[in-house]
């Protein structure tokens, strides 16, 4: 055993499993933990990492909180090994919990088509189409609570990432979203359930505020994922598929097409001509053959979902949120035109604002003096 070892407790439900990284150690017995530290002398690696040893788990530390243990950040930091070989584990990736968010706040009392609710020991927002009755297929209310959802989760300094989903009984067909609902489809152009003037297209404006929110969106798609429901999970960050997952447009079957990003940004995730055959075909794609194309990015048994889920949600929670925004807002800039540079734009601006050159700008504005940037230090470029 080398100085290089660290080690690292979490508690699952009710059980302690104790993680030795280097080795690949699993057990879930203290006086087999509290022996092999004994034996390697480890107390002081321990309390490098603030762990204490003691009979019984700390009182704090809870799986469902992100911010009371680190594993991947610490597995990424520690020092390695000089002689140890290259390996992907070092990003810590896998020690991060994997059991389903628990959602502790609902918000969603004012909602009839979705529901809305936040994990504040995940830090994380679920919006879920609720409309099973019609695979969740959406209508102008439907559209314009999710943007209500939306931005609720936006402005909520508790939620770090956005889980766009739906609820499933087990009296329907799985399904994330199977587009819009041709029973409220208008004659004059959009869709008309009687909740506006006139006939709206809301999912486009859905679209932008997605690309737009400068918080990561997953979406977590069970069953159909359908025409305008399959743009929305295109439009999302990120998108998380169980076994059953089925992909695909319908438009030109029935009159309807996407030209905006339901074509081009489509075309930018699996190329020109699988783009092309996804719309000249209608043709409706496995779960496996959606990850193979590049058009989502994982997908696992169904009933491991929602743990899988939880691992990336609290991945990212444990990330800097203004990297991940200035991340997303470039990631979006070449499609979103001059749209896109303003948002990335933004982060740079809010960024400035906590400098001290700005800070000297905004003070000697209001005391009526002259600036003195070039005595700030970080100025002088």
């Amino acid at each position: 055993m080398n100085e290089y070892l660290s080690v690292s407790a979490y508690t699952i439900y009710d059980n302690v499993w104790w993680l030795v990284h280097d080795h690949d150690v699993r057990c879930n017995r203290q006086d087999v933990f509290v022996s092999m530290l004994s034996k390697y002398d480890l107390p002081h690696y321990c309390s490098t990492f603030h762990f204490p040893l003691q009979s019984q788990k700390p009182a704090s530390t809870t799986m469902g909180d992100s911010s009371d243990a680190d594993p991947a950040s610490m597995a990424a930091t520690r020092s390695s090994s000089k002689t140890a070989p290259p390996t992907p584990k070092r990003d810590g990736f896998h020690l991060v919990p994997s059991h389903p968010i628990t959602y502790d706040v609902d918000q969603g009392s004012g909602f009839q088509d979705i529901t809305y609710h936040v994990s504040t020991s995940d830090h994380c927002a679920r919006i879920a189409f609720n409309r099973p009755h019609v695979l969740h297929a959406f209508r102008p209310t439907t559209i314009n609570e999710v943007r209500q959802a939306l931005e609720l989760a936006q402005d909520d300094t508790r939620v770090s990432v956005i889980v766009l989903s739906s609820n499933l009984i087990e009296e329907r067909t799985p399904a994330f979203c199977a587009g819009g609902d041709q029973s409220v489809r208008s004659s004059d152009g959009g869709y008309d359930d009687g909740s506006e003037a006139a006939p709206r297209l809301r999912v486009l404006d859905l679209q932008i505020q997605m690309r737009r929110c400068f918080k990561p969106i997953v979406a977590v798609v069970r069953g159909y994922a359908i025409g305008g429901g399959h743009i929305l999970h295109m439009c999302a960050d990120l998108t998380l598929a169980g076994e059953d997952a089925v992909f695909g447009q319908v438009g030109p079957r029935m009159g309807s097409v996407d030209a905006g990003y339901g074509s081009v940004h489509l075309a930018r995730m699996v190329g020109q001509k699988k783009a092309r055959e996804i719309w000249f075909l209608c043709k409706y794609y496995s779960a496996e053959e959606a990850l193979q194309m590049g058009l989502i990015n994982g997908v696992f048994p169904n009933a491991k979902l929602e743990g899988e889920v939880g691992r990336w949600v609290r991945r990212m929670g444990m990330l800097s949120p203004t990297a991940l925004a200035v991340a997303k807002a470039a990631i979006n800039a070449d499609q979103d035109g001059s749209a896109g540079i303003s948002l990335m734009g933004g982060h740079i601006t809010r960024l400035f604002y906590m400098s001290e050159e700005a800070k000297e700008g905004r003070d000697a504005y209001l005391s009526g003096r002259p600036p003195q940037f070039r005595k700030i230090p970080q100025s002088k470029l």
